[in-house]
């Protein structure tokens, strides 16, 4: 149905903002001022004081310098606290480098499985163009952490310290992709030409060979083994003597990652709560189980992630902060924002819509390790960041309930906080298309 604007509707248009003080008013202030900084309402932000009713104690802060690994350092985080607790240290991290060393290099072998796999479809196929478009870069999810924790294990960050690549990765993943797209145009013509499968995987290995070296040139090659050497709280010299990586994350977790649930809130119409599903092609180790979540409503979620702080174990969450969001505060709160009153738009977009219609996905991920509670009911929540210790409460934020609503989209909660929930898990998942705003991934 066509229906152009017409000089009379522009005409009208023109008077209605002529006559508007308020029009005006946003004319001048929007003028030499930042859009946000003029909505932004300190009145508001005044209740988003950093209190909590409950809150667990926690290390300094890390910093992801420039790169997108926000999801394995806030996954680092919630282990470093057990890892912290039975070593009886003031501080301690894990190596982010030796997570992001292989689960880049695990991502490379996907990408190329996925190239092989969808080699009878041409290159403008939406999936094949997807995989494509996505490439091997810095995000991910809770699941994906887990499957390099199972297969790698996981090592102290002063026995793989980070480098100029690990925290700038930009040119890095640059290059890399350069390298397999390359790969996947040869390896798709192989399969094409019907070449022997023994050809194409020797093809593909060389390939695999040339991205570990260079992932050690950026990175340094991830250590087989190390000496645990550290201090704890009573001054006491421990030294534990050629650990490997696995049996170091055996001994300090046990099965805390076996018995972690991802949880999402999605309330969109093809997600039913209660279900659990899985995204086609998302992950990053060919051989491990696919990334599952489970699909709960948002006071569900609020609860049982209420009930693991409560129990003094924090948080992983994933939400999108490119939303009423104030850095240098270190302040997420929806209700500090006056967009609509500055710009005379409106932009109220429910949760499900906003996933629907690309305004609003998981983006960057972080811990909860705070919440405060009045007659039972959140009110706001206190977040460990990895953007350094220069914004917000030393490197800690704070979010308000409203925009928990609106803006957290998954979480990872043990078994024995979902109660009869976590029973659910088990079903089989619904498989959704790779493009799904579920399989976003944080960066």
């Amino acid at each position: 149905m066509s229906h152009p604007i017409t000089a009379e509707q522009l005409k009208a248009w023109s008077d209605a903002y002529a006559a508007s003080p308020e029009r005006q008013l946003a004319t001048l202030a929007l003028s030499k001022s930042e859009l946000k900084d003029v909505c932004f309402s300190q009145t508001a932000a005044n209740d988003m004081h950093p209190h909590f009713s409950v809150e667990v104690e926690t290390m300094k802060v890390t910093n992801q310098k420039h790169s997108g690994r926000c999801w394995l350092f806030a996954a680092a985080n919630v282990l470093r606290e057990e890892v912290g607790k039975a070593l009886n240290v003031e501080y301690f991290e894990l190596s982010q480098s030796y997570f992001a060393f292989w689960d880049k290099f695990e991502r490379a072998n996907y990408f190329l499985q996925a190239m092989i796999d969808t080699a009878d479809k041409p290159e403008d196929d939406r999936t094949v163009s997807f995989v494509l478009q996505t490439g091997v870069h810095d995000g991910g999810q809770w699941g994906m952490f887990a499957n390099i924790l199972e297969k790698y294990g996981m090592v102290p960050k002063d026995a793989f310290d980070e480098t100029f690549q690990s925290g700038n990765t930009r040119s890095m993943n640059y290059m890399v992709n350069r390298a397999l797209k390359k790969a996947a145009a040869q390896l798709r013509a192989m399969v094409r030409a019907g070449k022997p499968e023994s050809e194409i995987n020797a093809c593909r290995d060389a390939v695999m060979g040339q991205v570990y070296g260079f992932l050690c040139a950026c990175y340094g090659e991830p250590p087989k083994s190390f000496d645990l050497e550290y201090t704890d709280k009573d001054k006491v010299f421990h030294a534990e003597r050629g650990l490997t990586p696995k049996a170091f994350a055996k001994k300090y977790l046990g099965t805390l990652m076996a018995d972690t649930v991802s949880v999402i809130n999605a309330p969109t119409a093809d997600k039913p709560f209660g279900r659990t599903f899985t995204i086609r092609l998302l992950g990053n180790v060919v051989g491990m189980p696919q990334v599952t979540h489970l699909n709960l409503t948002m006071d569900e979620m609020k609860a049982a992630i209420i009930r693991q702080l409560q129990d003094g174990k924090i948080v992983w969450f994933g939400s999108d902060v490119a939303h009423d969001g104030e850095r240098v505060l270190g302040l997420w709160d929806d209700q500090a924002f006056r967009a609509e009153l500055l710009t005379g738009l409106d932009l109220d977009i429910g949760k499900a819509d906003a996933l629907d219609y690309g305004f609003a996905a998981m983006n960057h991920a972080m811990c909860l390790t705070g919440v405060n509670l009045v007659d039972g009911k959140p009110t706001r929540w206190k977040i460990e960041n990895s953007w350094g210790d220069e914004n917000g409460n030393k490197g800690y934020y704070l979010c308000s309930d409203s925009w928990f609503d609106k803006y957290v989209f998954q979480a990872a909660i043990r078994r024995q906080y979902l109660g009869d929930l976590a029973a659910l898990a088990e079903q089989e998942p619904i498989e959704l298309q790779p493009w799904d705003p579920m399989g976003t991934l944080a960066d």
